[in-house]
């Protein structure tokens, strides 16, 4: 099955102050019918770059398949991470930038590795804020989550 997502992620007050992600999954079906899926969520205090990696994270929680996936985020942390290979070059250095300074976000990198497994995914960056249709509404979707009520726990950050 081929599969579309976009992802964004906000943060208010970042570092540390609230925070959401937002993302659409898009696939069409045998009949060419266009099924769409959005998902959201809103943490109390958390940062920009863990927001744009739960947005993939939790994205990929939502296949029950092997997929071919072509992702879209306006995150060069996270394109960058896989396009430019820096997460290979982190896993072996045992989680060290090229500065030998600890990875930031390791347990979700850790988690978004697993599950990518399944998975072939091209990362497409996009720019942000650029009347990209799809982009414009995750990032609706993460600024929504992160100003509204009932604000998660980010647990790495508590």
């Amino acid at each position: 099955m081929k599969v579309t997502i976009y992802t964004d992620g906000a943060a208010r007050g970042n570092p540390n102050g609230p925070g959401g992600y937002g993302a659409v999954l898009e696939y069409v079906d045998s009949g060419g019918n266009l099924h769409t899926k959005e998902i959201s969520a809103g943490y109390k205090k958390t940062t920009n770059n863990r927001m744009e990696l739960m947005a993939v994270i939790r994205a990929l929680e939502c296949l029950n398949r092997s997929c071919e996936i072509t992702l879209y985020s306006d995150s060069k942390y996270v394109v960058d991470a896989f396009n430019q290979k820096w997460i290979e070059s982190w896993q072996r250095k045992g989680w060290k930038k090229s500065d030998n300074k600890p990875v930031k976000n390791i347990d979700l990198w850790k988690k978004l590795l697993l599950l990518k497994q399944p998975h072939t995914i091209q990362f497409r960056w996009v720019k942000g804020h650029d009347g990209h249709t799809q982009n414009e509404r995750c990032d609706l979707l993460a600024t929504a989550a992160a100003d509204g009520e009932n604000l998660l726990e980010d647990e790495e950050l508590m």
